[in-house]
C-alpha cells in the first residue's frame, strides 16, 4: 500500500468533488478554489458528497498521479466546511482520515473483512 509519508504537506478540498472528475479536472480545482499550485511537493484531498470516495492528486517529477479510495461500508470523516476552501493536515493525519479515523475525535471505523468465493 502506497500512503503518504508524515513530512508531506497535505491540503483537503472542503467541499465535495464530483468524482468524474480527473487529473486536468482536479488541477483546475488545485488552482481555481484552493488558490495552490498543483506542480508543488504537495497532495490534494478531495471528497465527494457522499463521502465514501477520496481522490488524491499529486505532482510526481515528470506527471501526476491519481490515488483513488472508495469504501465499502462507512464514510470518511470528513471536516466540516468553514470559511477557507482548503485546510492543511500533517501526512499523519491524512492517514488516519484514510484509515476512518475521526481527526477530530480520534474515533476509527470498525475494521472489515471479506472473503472472495471461489
Amino acid at each position: 500500500m502506497i500512503r503518504p509519508g508524515s513530512d508531506v504537506a497535505v491540503y483537503l478540498c472542503r467541499e465535495p468533488v464530483d468524482m468524474r472528475k480527473s487529473i486536468d479536472g482536479l488541477s483546475l480545482l488545485v488552482q481555481e478554489v484552493m488558490a495552490c499550485d498543483p506542480f508543488t511537493a504537495a497532495v490534494f484531498v478531495f471528497c465527494n458528497r457522499a463521502r465514501d470516495k477520496v481522490k488524491i492528486l499529486f505532482w510526481e517529477r515528470n506527471g501526476f498521479v491519481v490515488w483513488y479510495k472508495r469504501l465499502e461500508q462507512e464514510r470518511f470523516k470528513w471536516p466540516e466546511c468553514g470559511e477557507r476552501d482548503r485546510l492543511t493536515l500533517s501526512g499523519q493525519e491524512l492517514n488516519w482520515l484514510l484509515d476512518g479515523i475521526d481527526i477530530t475525535r480520534m474515533q476509527p471505523h470498525k475494521a472489515l473483512h471479506f472473503q472472495s468465493v471461489g
